[in-house]
């Protein structure tokens, strides 16, 4: 199941299902072209539309999604 935005855990980590609407004035650290495909918490491949993510057990997070988590895909 996706994540659902108005979930307390992704409204306490500002996440989005779209990185463009992303709050960038609350979330100073946003890097532009960021978002959960190319996290380095993302558990899916780069190609896959939706993957899991270790702070949304059981949940679903959007390819083109972000939060205030997403740290660089090494």
């Amino acid at each position: 199941a996706p994540v659902d935005e108005k979930n307390p855990q992704a409204v306490a980590l500002g996440y989005v299902s779209d990185a463009a609407k992303a709050d960038k004035a609350k979330y100073k650290q946003f890097v532009a072209g960021s978002h959960c495909g190319n996290c380095a918490l993302f558990q899916g491949k780069a190609t896959d539309a939706v993957g899991g993510c270790p702070l949304f057990a059981g949940k679903q997070v959007a390819n083109k999604g972000w939060c205030s988590a997403w740290a660089k895909k090494a």
